[in-house]
């Protein structure tokens, strides 16, 4: 293209010369020189347009449903340049190869818990003072772009279990939460955590009297609602077969019903509070047996913005009353407790909690006081101490010492549930 510019720009100097036969005048020379030097700006400008212009011909066409290649091609062409063929070629085979789903773009998130404890107590044969208390290995994973999923195995005594396992959409209408499959209820706060990260080493007396030992678990299908206005409010509505102490509904197999309430409000900039109530209604038709349980909660934590890794004060508590009908007829039992955390600085927390509880059956009151040290040595690591003073009815109270060690891998650390 440029060697014709060139030719064309020449043969139209020589025509515009006299003959050859012609001498020149200097007239003449000087109008010819003047030609030459505009011919020459406008060859300039000629080969400056070209060297602007894209390549002629554009990239090739994206292949039929591959977005990103023709979120390529287009970003190409609009730079204003073309792909030589080796680099289409490179572009192409890295296609070809994105493609194909990446195995650890599959794989869930998998986390692992161990939690060991130690005891020795004040009196009687010192027996059993080591507990491989549970191990446990969560699975959570995103299913679709609509719901995920949460699966927690439990090895504790020789034995594998399910201790959650379920999978919840949110993006449900009306901007409701579903969970269907085995899960921790949500009864009160603390029966909705795992063992490993209540503020002591165990559930407090009142939820593994009245609940189970291991606290009130079912399997069914879960409905969650947020909503505002004076507040912010949850309400959780539960319809499940238990799983838990077969004393409590009977182990009948029938469908219990849960309804939990929780209002939350923000005091100020640094101090919030939360006040919930939960009602728990269960059957046995067989033996003509009603339970209904019912829980009262409070929380009050006091957070600094500025200071929240150093500092943090939490008083928290719970009422529970137990009604075991037969035949329309039984007594009401109470139970709860009372506890309060303080963080004394980045590593260290310091606890209490007191525990007060009637037995279903006879109505026996148990009381404990459990003042406890918990050092957290990482995100991944802490270690915990306590004391435990407990009375049965007028018996001599009993005294424990407890150890505990709590370790987790994986991307979630120590998860509340």
């Amino acid at each position: 293209m440029i060697r014709t510019v060139c030719a064309v720009l020449l043969a139209t100097v020589c025509l515009t010369m006299p003959g050859a036969s012609q001498q020149p005048t200097q007239r003449q020379m000087d109008s010819l020189a003047a030609q030459v030097r505009q011919l020459r700006a406008r060859l300039d400008s000629v080969l400056a347009v070209l060297g602007r212009r894209p390549a002629l011909a554009p990239p090739p066409a994206a292949p039929v449903g591959d977005d990103l290649a023709a979120l390529r091609a287009a970003a190409s062409q609009a730079a204003g340049g073309g792909l030589s063929d080796t680099t289409r070629a490179a572009d192409t085979l890295t296609q070809a190869m994105g493609r194909e789903r990446n195995q650890a773009q599959l794989n869930p998130e998998i986390g692992a818990t161990g939690d060991v404890r130690a005891y020795a107590t004040g009196r009687g044969v010192q027996r059993d003072n080591f507990d491989p208390r549970e191990f446990e290995v969560g699975f959570q994973s995103a299913l679709d772009p609509y719901s995920h999923t949460k699966i927690f195995i439990s090895l504790e005594g020789g034995h594998v279990s399910v201790e959650e396992g379920y999978a919840y959409w949110t993006g449900l209408p009306g901007h409701i939460r579903l969970d269907v499959g085995k899960y921790r209820q949500q009864f009160g706060e603390l029966n909705r955590w795992h063992l490993h990260a209540v503020p002591e080493t165990e559930y407090p007396l009142a939820i593994t009297t009245f609940l189970g030992e291991d606290g009130l678990s079912g399997t069914g299908l879960s409905l969650y609602r947020a909503f505002g206005g004076l507040g912010t409010h949850e309400l959780t509505a539960q319809v499940t077969r238990s799983a838990s102490d077969s004393e409590l509904f009977g182990n009948s197999g029938r469908p219990t019903y849960l309804l939990h309430l929780l209002n939350f409000w923000q005091l100020n900039h640094s101090t919030y509070m939360q006040i919930g109530g939960t009602a728990l209604y269960g059957t046995d038709p067989d033996s003509a047996l009603r339970t209904k349980v019912g829980g009262l909660e409070f929380r009050l934590t006091w957070r600094p913005p500025l200071r929240a890794m150093y500092h943090e004060w939490t008083l928290r508590g719970e009422l529970l009353a137990l009604q075991k009908q037969v035949a329309g007829t039984g007594p009401t039992r109470l139970g709860g407790y009372v506890s309060s955390t303080y963080k004394l600085n980045q590593r260290f927390i310091l606890g209490a909690r007191y525990d007060y509880v009637e037995s279903p059956d006879f109505g026996v009151i148990t009381r404990q006081l459990i003042p406890s040290l918990t050092m957290w040595q990482s995100e991944w690591v802490f270690l915990r101490a306590q004391y435990q003073w407990q009375q049965v009815a007028n018996a001599p109270a009993n005294h424990q010492i407890a150890f505990q060690a709590v370790w987790a891998i994986g991307p979630h650390k120590h998860e509340t549930y």
